[in-house]
């Protein structure tokens, strides 16, 4: 059973808020990561896919 004088300090504990903080922060990093990495990724399929057109192209003469 836990005691009453448990609840008010357990209450009034604030250790873990900034764990808490820091890894709302962190999803935050992350997610903009991911969104940045998606980005530069279709940017990067685009380019090297107009380089294999072109070469394509330049290798049958047309």
């Amino acid at each position: 059973m836990i005691r009453k004088d448990i609840l008010p300090k357990l209450y009034a504990d604030e250790s873990g808020a900034s764990a808490v903080e820091y890894a709302l922060i962190l999803g935050l990093v992350v997610l903009v990561v991911i969104v940045s990495i998606d980005s530069v990724a279709t940017v990067t399929l685009d380019m090297w896919t107009d380089i294999a057109d072109k070469t394509a192209t330049a290798v049958s003469g047309t």
